[in-house]
């Protein structure tokens, strides 16, 4: 068995977790196996930021086409690039990960010439975009060319069913991994020294993780806390802490006001991946209220972490890892109110938040990377 994968970008350090992962499976179970990624260049332009700082390391077989942005590779040198590092691996199974490139549609179309086998990683599901009939139809084609199918999570999967997929072609439906014996070490080591530092007047916290930006719907969530803080008929002692950077920054501190000056409202910046469960641990429960999400992975970092959540309903993790009053709770990103009958759960129940957290870690356990990575090294093995 030789296994090509085809992936954007080589600073995507969860994705370098599964491909570690699949690896290490591959080469325990079937030695005589030769598995491969390729990346086609080192990072998008919008999160060259993310580069890798050598914190945490991945071993894995893998050759980067182009080093440069994602952006800058042109449509033919991508073609010709990847037909090259097909043609010099020779696969018997191609994994394409980016399937609205159509670059890689190509090599799928080739590879199906050539006999090899084909499974498609799917993210998108039928919330992420409006659709056309037109592009519908186009997708149809595309994703029928292989032979299975790899989802983040049900919604991923539910979408290629409405595409014309077989349902006994999907072969992975909780593909969200993280890299979760980082973030709970990581968490673990914060959250005892937090408490040893200060034990009896630590004060509660929700937390918020990721982009400062409009379709994240932090300006609802702001209005929602502040709402019901003023509602508050008891002494208030709970907190909001934003942990990320974005263009929307200076607009969401100058709606938190006076919350700002008084630290009811934090902005704690923007931090490495494997910093934030030190924020996490400074904290409560998450809460994610996009208008808009592919997934959410930062609701993937919190429930290993044991922490309740509440997620918006149009984010695309919502109906796989979130259970309403069992592990927190779900809301319409369009309605305050919704938000704030969450928050003030949690206010008038703060003893709900350690058992709705071991929830959280009941629900995420099938999300586990080498759980995940065993199902793919299956998968690949069973279509040989």
């Amino acid at each position: 068995m030789r296994v090509l994968m085809i992936h954007n970008q080589l600073w995507a350090h969860y994705k370098s977790k599964l491909f570690s992962e699949i690896f290490q499976n591959i080469s325990a179970t079937s030695p005589k196996s030769e598995f491969l990624v390729v990346h086609i260049a080192l990072y998008e332009a919008s999160r060259s930021v993310m580069q890798d700082d050598e914190a945490v390391k991945y071993e894995y077989p893998y050759k980067v086409l182009f080093q440069t942005s994602l952006d800058k590779v042109k449509f033919g040198e991508r073609v010709k690039a990847l037909f090259k590092a097909f043609d010099e691996f020779k696969p018997t199974v191609l994994n394409v990960t980016g399937w609205f490139d159509y670059a890689q549609v190509m090599l799928m179309i080739y590879a199906r010439m050539k006999g090899v086998k084909i499974v498609l990683s799917s993210e998108s599901s039928s919330m992420d975009h409006s659709r056309s009939p037109l592009k519908e139809k186009i997708k149809s084609l595309i994703v029928n060319q292989a032979d299975a199918f790899f989802c983040f999570g049900k919604s991923s999967a539910d979408y290629l069913l409405t595409l014309g997929v077989n349902q006994h072609q999907i072969a992975v439906t909780n593909a969200a991994v993280i890299d979760e014996d980082v973030i709970r070490k990581n968490f673990d080591l914060a959250r005892h020294q937090t408490f040893e530092i200060n034990p009896s007047t630590r004060q509660r916290s929700f937390v918020y993780v990721g982009r400062l930006a409009e379709e994240k719907n932090l300006e609802l969530l702001i209005k929602a806390f502040i709402s019901v803080k003023e509602k508050s008929n008891s002494s208030f002692d709970w907190t909001l802490l934003f942990v990320g950077d974005g263009p929307a920054k200076e607009k969401l501190k100058e709606l938190s006001g006076a919350e700002l000056k008084n630290e009811t409202i934090e902005f704690a910046g923007g931090h490495p991946w494997y910093k934030v469960p030190a924020w996490l641990a400074k904290s409560d429960i998450l809460i994610l209220p996009s208008k808009s999400e592919p997934w959410g992975l930062v609701v993937n970092e919190a429930m290993v972490c044991g922490m309740p959540v509440i997620v918006s309903e149009k984010c695309g993790c919502a109906e796989d890892l979130v259970r309403n009053g069992i592990n927190g709770f779900l809301f319409n990103p369009e309605s305050q109110s919704e938000l704030e009958t969450a928050i003030e759960f949690f206010l008038k129940n703060p003893e709900k938040i350690d058992s709705m957290g071991k929830e959280s870690l009941k629900l995420i356990h099938p999300f586990s990377s080498k759980t995940v990575a065993k199902a793919m090294v299956s998968c690949y093995k069973n279509l040989r």
